[in-house]
């Protein structure tokens, strides 16, 4: 059968955008025709992504910023940790957009199409204006099925920053908070995580890792009492705010895969589920897709590890069903192990004597009763 397009990307969101970059920095891809299908030329709201990698990266011509300490604060005590060969990188997703659509304007195997998706009909993508098909479609539209399911652990990384700028230098942006627990929300797994740019500026974003959301204020009365009683700011001004939802959940998003549908980013299970982390996983992905491709595999072979999922839901239930556990657990996880070794559990790349290690750290009553259910 001839097809209109061999690829069709349903997004240009973080997922939609790196599989196009991949595709356009591999020459295999050059004689193929693919279309990234987007309902807006530019995305209103900016965000802001970040990921830890060793040595250089394909993204580091439009990294913000990049840090090679980070600090943990749990449990009435300050833990300093160096990341060594790794590097802690910061993206603002209107750089990213601007640098793969930039290549894509400039590529003749690669178009995009500002439309809306109704449906997806076997190879056929039907928009409100057309009907095109594709010999295989990535899709990183959420499916309804996920938000009907009742019976899945869903844990929301749900978070408000403020961008803040500051009359006098007041950081060390030679290091950033990975998780400070100085103040938090009741009984909350809540914490706040501080990316320091300059002397004079930085994000400081309050974040809750829990089964519930809250209000808007309540982040807005959490970050202003950090700002004052912690960093002892009192004169700042908030150049920008950002405000997100990111699901940590074991929802099977990988059953909606088809011989010829892919779904992608969030809406196939890249964010990873134990920490909600998902631009460098998505990277992953997109690499094994590629490397797929190219050897006559199945696309969607291997993109996943059953060893790691498990983990993830176990680590999820914990936090479900114990949430109050949450700094103790987080404090075991960053100071009773190296953190390039924690990065690797992360990335999935430990062997089964690092993750023993790993979760006999752990271990705690907690944890067991999480495994039994």
């Amino acid at each position: 059968m001839v097809y209109d397009y061999d690829y069709i990307i349903i997004g240009a969101g973080m997922a939609g955008l790196q599989l196009a970059n991949a595709f356009l920095d591999d020459s295999h891809f050059k004689s193929k025709s693919i279309l990234i299908i987007e309902p807006h030329q530019k995305n209103p709201t900016e965000k802001t992504w970040c990921f830890w990698e060793k040595g250089p990266g394909i993204w580091d011509s439009i990294v913000h910023k990049k840090w090679n300490q980070t600090q943990f604060i749990g449990n009435k005590k300050n833990t300093i940790l160096d990341l060594g060969s790794y590097s802690y990188k910061m993206l603002r997703s209107n750089d990213f957009e601007d640098f793969v659509i930039s290549k894509v304007n400039n590529s003749k195997s690669v178009k995009i199409k500002y439309d809306s998706v109704i449906n997806v009909d076997n190879h056929t993508v039907n928009t409100k204006t057309d009907s095109i098909s594709a010999g295989h479609i990535f899709d990183s539209r959420i499916e309804n099925t996920f938000y009907l399911n009742s019976k899945k652990v869903l844990i929301q990384q749900h978070f408000k920053g403020y961008f803040i700028e500051t009359s006098n230098p007041i950081f060390n942006d030679k290091f950033f908070t990975i998780m400070d627990y100085t103040i938090k929300h009741k009984d909350d797994t809540s914490f706040t995580y501080v990316l320091p740019f300059t002397e004079n500026s930085a994000l400081v974003e309050f974040t809750f890792f829990t089964p519930h959301v809250v209000e808007d204020q309540t982040y807005d009365t959490y970050l202003k009492r950090y700002i004052k009683t912690i960093l002892k700011i009192n004169d700042y001004t908030i150049l920008n705010k950002e405000k997100g939802n990111i699901p940590m959940t074991s929802y099977p998003f990988y059953q909606s895969n088809s011989n010829n549908l892919t779904k992608i980013g969030t809406a196939g299970g890249w964010i990873k589920s134990s920490s909600g982390y998902g631009f460098k996983n998505t990277e992953k992905k997109i690499q094994i897709i590629i490397n797929n491709i190219k050897n006559s595999k199945p696309i969607n072979s291997n993109l996943f590890s059953r060893k790691f999922q498990w983990y993830d839901k176990i680590f999820l239930n914990v936090l479900y069903y114990e949430n109050k556990h949450g700094e103790t657990i987080f404090s075991k996880f960053y100071r009773k192990n190296d953190i390039k070794l924690t990065f690797r559990f992360l990335d999935e790349q430990t062997s089964i004597l690092e993750d023993f290690k790993i979760i006999w750290s752990l271990t705690s009553f907690a944890f067991i009763k999480a495994l039994f259910r």
